[in-house]
């Protein structure tokens, strides 16, 4: 490894290695929001209780529903998103669609379009098992409170329930986006140029393969250092703690 092919590098391929991060803050920052949304509605249909008293197209409908949102989550949580990633991009075609003819503007080509969608509803997988420990961790006394003031079913739900579990799981949520800065680099397989791909362009004619990588490798260190530090600035706050503490105040002993 050397130094002056480090330099060389950024020096001629700043622009394309600026891109790549661009890319993956994109497909973390959306694919960890969206994610979340659908985490959401899926860990409701996980939750969904099926009633003696209730009809039958109502039981069927509630089964289908706790069936479906278990396939989902079992299945994208128990295969690769690199597989995942094949499957919709080249299976889309059976369907009519065509990624490749979806604009190419900067970096928001078909491309982009067909990670985001895969890195969303890979990571609302993850976020409804995430979400969903969170319900199971409130006591069943706040829905019945709600219920008893008069609150109807959503109501109670996204009003008094979900926020509760949302504030529960926030350090994991955020933990999942630093997975998410990491893992869309399997994305690649599809031809999206996003910070590891940046690195056959960087060094496609040159040949600088090892200085190449140590430079997204530091690339990533420092974002996921960067959303560490966030995540644990969150957990104090939500623990009662003071953000930001000062190392130079004394502690008066009495």
């Amino acid at each position: 490894m050397s130094w002056d092919k480090i330099v060389i590098l950024l020096r001629d391929f700043y622009p394309t290695f600026l891109k790549g991060v661009a890319a993956t803050l994109i497909l973390a920052i959306v694919g960890t929001f969206i994610g979340l949304i659908i985490g959401i509605f899926v860990s409701l249909a996980r939750n969904i209780n099926i009633k003696k008293n209730d009809n039958l197209a109502l039981k069927v409908g509630k089964w289908l529903l706790k069936s479906l949102s278990a396939v989902y989550v079992n299945f994208f949580r128990g295969t690769p998103m690199m597989v995942q990633a094949m499957i919709i991009f080249f299976g889309s075609s059976s369907f009519g669609i065509d990624w490749l003819s979806m604009g190419k503007w900067w970096i928001f080509n078909g491309y982009m379009w067909c990670g985001l969608l895969v890195i969303t509803i890979n990571t609302g997988a993850y976020m409804s098992e995430i979400i969903r420990s969170g319900l199971n961790g409130i006591d069943k006394g706040q829905e019945e409170a709600a219920r008893s003031l008069g609150l109807p079913y959503f109501k109670t739900v996204f009003c008094v329930i979900m926020p509760q579990a949302i504030k529960n799981s926030i350090p994991t949520i955020l933990n999942e986006y630093i997975v998410n800065i990491k893992d869309s680099s399997v994305l690649n397989v599809i031809g999206l140029t996003e910070l590891y791909a940046s690195v056959s362009i960087a060094t496609n004619k040159n040949y600088f393969k090892v200085e190449g990588y140590v430079i997204i490798a530091i690339i990533y260190l420092v974002l996921t250092l960067l959303a560490t530090f966030i995540v644990n600035l969150v957990k104090r706050k939500l623990d009662g703690e003071k953000m930001f503490v000062n190392p130079f105040k004394r502690k008066v002993v009495r």
